[in-house]
């Protein structure tokens, strides 16, 4: 089994900057790719972004350009860098990991095996 746990979240204004991060541990061999998922009261859990070991990025179409996903292998630790916050990326933001993806399904929630307990992250207006 593999555990993630993440850190970061918390109130912001809009425009500010937030950093969320998220360790594996536990069984972490081959973890491969990790990333992160949100999801707003009513609505989907969608893609924020996904990275492999060998650093292939995918954004979600929302936080594309405002966001930077980021990982440290050997700590088994995936980064967000998330700037220009709005209000409407008012969401719990989930830790998520696989022991193996196709790229073309990183935005499919169903396809990832391990996820984090989430952290709210809140954008005043």
């Amino acid at each position: 089994q593999v555990q993630l746990v993440e850190s970061g979240g918390g109130l912001v204004q809009a425009g500010g900057s937030l950093r969320l991060s998220c360790a594996a541990s536990g069984n972490t061999f081959r973890i491969n790719p990790m990333g992160w998922f949100r999801q707003a009261p009513g609505k989907q859990r969608e893609l924020v972004a996904a990275i492999s070991t060998d650093g292939t990025t995918r954004y979600g179409a929302s936080v594309k350009g405002r966001s930077t996903i980021s990982r440290d292998n050997a700590k088994n630790t995936v980064y967000l860098q998330m700037s220009s916050l709005k209000p409407e990326d008012t969401a719990v933001y989930y830790c998520t990991a696989d022991r193996g993806i196709d790229p073309i399904y990183y935005s499919t929630a169903s396809m990832w095996d391990y996820w984090g307990q989430g952290t709210q992250v809140t954008v005043s207006s």
